[in-house]
């Protein structure tokens, strides 16, 4: 539609108004206006940007063999914050600095790669920083459990002492019960957390970068529901492998036990171990010695996988299939990828097919989001959740 003479005078008024401020103001402060409406014109029209960030470090988050992990808040504009996690990369275990920067570097490039991928199963990764000659990483806090903090019996006991009755009932029935050792998922929900990894395993290995390193502690449970992969220490791009090996070898497929390097099956195969254990609640390899003898018994326990699981979960063939395609010690045996190991017909989304024709699967998300808001419940003081969040 045409403007009129009044539509146009409105435009021109508003435009002035912008640039000089009210024009009913002071003279000073019309022309103070003015000023920073030419800073802001000299700062959209520049190349680059700088302004220092300072983040204050609120509590550990965690701590290991590359460096400590903390939550931090990153102070902004107008008295606002940001909750964040920072971490600081240990440079001993390194021979020389020249070293220490060289995987520093490498490292930085995996980070800044994945950042670029942007999929809703990984973490968010914001910045790499040198501060003072250390690699310090910025990233998103993820607010929530892992899967070993989720399973361990102390948690669902304070839910049981926490909830009612029926609600307790359902939780077992439908969610996470005891399994002894630890607590166990029940299929639905675990196969949803799998699928989850498996979308953002596939998004890594997309782009070229091999986690290495999955392991129930990596893999997050936000208040949402959703989940999320941690903790890329130990990732590579496939064309610049560690300098050191920095993986843990309970979760890792056999091949890599016999020395050969990581690939995107044997993430698989990672992920596989971690689904035997949340289906089974026991932790697989427990008292069996690091080497030879850990081959051994992953061998073994590739052919006795529906011993293994409970009978009702044993029943279901196709999730057997699964779980052996994960964890087959030949990676020949194996799913060809990340994707068929979600989508093929024996694959996470059928046994998802299934468990909603027999009536056991639910809103998982929606179930996971209330457990997460119970839990935060019942860990009542800042103390118990920090005993619970870092084991």
């Amino acid at each position: 539609m045409p403007m009129n003479r009044d539509d146009d005078s409105v435009m021109i008024d508003a435009t002035r108004l912008f640039a000089t401020g009210d024009p009913g103001a002071p003279f000073a402060a019309r022309n103070a206006t003015s000023a920073l409406y030419d800073r802001y014109q000299d700062i959209i029209s520049s190349k680059e940007v700088t302004w220092e960030m300072t983040y204050r470090l609120l509590s550990r988050l965690g701590a290991g063999g590359q460096g400590i992990v903390f939550l931090a808040d990153r102070s902004g504009a107008f008295d606002v914050s940001f909750p964040l996690a920072l971490k600081f990369y240990r440079p001993d275990g390194y021979p020389d600095i020249q070293t220490y920067r060289r995987e520093m570097s490498r490292m930085a490039r995996v980070n800044m790669e994945t950042a670029r991928i942007q999929q809703d199963h990984l973490i968010d990764v914001y910045n790499v920083v040198e501060y003072r000659g250390i690699l310090v990483l910025v990233s998103e806090w993820v607010d929530g459990y892992d899967l070993r903090q989720l399973t361990t019996p102390k948690l669902l006991k304070q839910i049981k002492r926490a909830v009612e009755p029926e609600r307790w009932s359902y939780i077992n029935d439908v969610i996470i019960t005891d399994a002894g050792f630890q607590s166990r998922l029940m299929p639905g929900v675990a196969i949803a957390i799998i699928r989850e990894c498996l979308a953002g395993l596939a998004a890594l290995h997309r782009q070229g970068i091999i986690h290495a390193d999955l392991k129930p502690a990596n893999v997050m449970v936000k208040q949402t529901g959703n989940c999320k992969i941690i903790d890329l220490g130990s990732a590579f791009l496939d064309d610049e492998y560690p300098l050191r090996p920095t993986w843990t070898p309970r979760y890792a497929a056999v091949e890599v036990l016999e020395g050969a390097r990581h690939t995107p099956l044997s993430d698989l195969a990672s992920l596989g171990y971690v689904l035997l254990e949340l289906l089974t609640g026991k932790y697989p390899f427990a008292g069996v010695a690091d080497g030879a003898e850990l081959i051994a018994v992953k061998r073994d326990i590739w052919r006795r996988i529906p011993d293994l699981l409970p009978k009702d979960v044993a029943r279901n063939n196709t999730l057997v299939q699964m779980l052996s395609k994960m964890i087959a010690p030949d990676p020949a045996d194996r799913f060809a990828s990340l994707e068929e190991a979600d989508l093929s017909q024996s694959g996470a989304s059928e046994i998802e097919r299934q468990l909603v024709k027999v009536n056991m699967t639910t809103e998982v998300e929606n179930e996971m989001r209330i457990l997460m808001q119970e839990f935060s419940q019942v860990s009542t003081t800042d103390e118990e959740i920090r005993r619970l969040r870092t084991g």
